[in-house]
């Protein structure tokens, strides 16, 4: 299987990305958008989250889509990124219909913790999310940049800087599988003291440096001593998955499980008491699942993202520069080549 062309969440038809983000709060918000509404599931495995409407995605609820997914920094504060989205889908006439033409958007959202970056948080007032997420949404598009911007502004990975990351997988039989993460792990996506990523055995078109494997020889130093004080009470990486396929709530949910095994892949630690880790699946349902074996449909696409949320990992830690008071992956081990 190879990338789609974008490498990136965007390469699953339907799906648009938009970033808000504050240079000087150091704090912005990410918009997946779908251009109808798609089937969602939700798993969520850290132990400090910060969400909305996720109770609502469990399969035995009543509404079965999404018309947006937010990520968001400020903590707490930027769930009200979720309420600019909304306001900016109702707008459109987007959402949920209630009856006598009105609509009730259907927005989930996680946020992660980025006010200790060294950002300006007296910047923060009452509608700061709010009018970032309604920016986000209104800046949705194909394309998808990374590092830096929306939800991974302010984001921190272990001791280096965070980000938004993106990759994709297309199979022969026509699954196009995408991730996006908002990288902001107390854990470290690089192995200890050394610039080779965890998730380097997953890396497609040195996407995130391509570097040499680590040296077989070389025993890795597992220290399970963590030293504290930590300046950042909690943490937290997100992710969403799409997917092309037609899937009920309990299979998209299943992907959402296996999806995080892509945080273990290239986190360590993961899904700590610090972290709000959450994973989301997006299903656009172009593609049916084969007749004869959908079992094996659900395994396949569920293995294609989790491989796909480890590679946006580490490309959103990759791509993210020196900023606030963390350095960039690329300024701290600068490539040989």
């Amino acid at each position: 299987m190879t990338p789609g062309p974008r490498n990136a969440l965007t390469d699953v038809s339907g799906i648009r990305v938009g970033h808000a983000q504050d240079m000087a709060l150091l704090s912005g918000t990410t918009v997946v958008l779908p251009d109808e509404p798609a089937v969602v599931a939700v798993d969520c495995r850290g132990g400090g989250p910060g969400t909305r409407e996720t109770d609502a995605l469990q399969p035995s609820t009543l509404v079965e889509v999404a018309h947006a997914i937010v990520f968001s920094g400020g903590s707490a504060h930027g769930l009200e990124a979720a309420s600019g989205v909304s306001a900016w889908l109702n707008e459109q006439g987007r959402g949920f219909p209630v009856g006598q033409g009105m609509v009730v958007p259907i927005v989930p959202a996680a946020i992660l913790f980025d006010l200790h970056n060294g950002g300006d948080k007296t910047r923060m007032g009452e509608r700061t999310y709010f009018e970032l997420g309604k920016a986000a949404v209104a800046a949705g598009a194909e394309e998808c940049p990374l590092g830096n911007v929306g939800a991974g502004t302010g984001a921190k990975c272990g001791s280096l800087k965070g980000g938004i990351g993106s990759a994709s997988l297309v199979h022969e039989s026509g699954w196009i599988v995408g991730a996006l993460a908002a990288v902001n792990a107390f854990g470290s996506a690089t192995l200890p003291g050394r610039p080779e990523f965890w998730a380097w055995p997953l890396e497609r078109n040195g996407e995130f440096g391509n570097r040499p494997p680590p040296a077989p020889e070389a025993e890795l130093p597992l220290d399970y001593n963590f030293e504290g004080p930590f300046q950042e009470l909690t943490n937290t990486t997100l992710a969403v998955v799409a997917v092309n396929a037609k899937l009920s709530r309990a299979q998209a949910q299943r992907l959402a499980i296996m999806a995080q095994d892509g945080l273990a892949r290239a986190l360590r630690p993961v899904h700590t008491p610090f972290d709000g880790d959450t994973v989301f699946v997006l299903a656009t349902g172009v593609q049916t699942l084969s007749p004869k074996n959908p079992v094996a449909d659900v395994a396949r696409l569920g293995q294609m993202a989790a491989d796909c949320v480890a590679r946006a990992i580490a490309r959103g830690v990759y791509e993210a520069k020196t900023l606030g008071r963390h350095p960039g992956y690329q300024q701290t081990y600068p490539s040989s080549s």
